[in-house]
């Protein structure tokens, strides 16, 4: 998509790091930045997505090996989550109530956003003891 310039759209900041870990997220097993490239539907460039890939691990979101794929005399890695989805986004909810800021704020404004079906979970997760179950049924 371009603007009324011409110039290419640009992306909202952040949003490749959160489509590229949605895409290892989604992957059966580590994944080479070729086939990270390809996963993004070969928009970006393969040097930007080692370029992120390298910064994800930089941060401690992904972890990296040697590819088997890397090939004789030649180097290369792939990548995986370092935690899944879900623990992923505890960890980023855990560094806002953390962070600067009135806490309760935070949480009141973010409990005020939820669905009647979340709140209820939400309670649920509460009221039970620490460790306990998915409120959903779920394993």
């Amino acid at each position: 998509m371009n603007r009324p310039d011409g110039a290419p759209e640009r992306r909202a900041w952040g949003s490749l790091e959160s489509d590229t870990m949605a895409v290892l997220w989604a992957a059966p097993g580590p994944l080479t930045p070729a086939q990270v490239q390809e996963a993004l539907g070969g928009g970006p460039a393969y040097n930007t997505v080692q370029t992120i890939l390298t910064r994800l691990h930089e941060k401690g979101l992904v972890r990296r090996g040697p590819s088997p794929q890397a090939g004789r005399g030649r180097r290369g890695h792939e990548y995986w989550p370092t935690d899944d989805a879900a623990t992923a986004a505890a960890r980023r909810m855990r560094a806002v109530l953390d962070g600067p800021g009135d806490r309760l704020a935070v949480l009141r404004r973010f409990t005020a956003g939820l669905d009647p079906a979340d709140a209820a979970a939400l309670r649920a997760l509460l009221d039970e003891p620490a460790g306990g179950g998915d409120p959903r049924g779920a394993p």
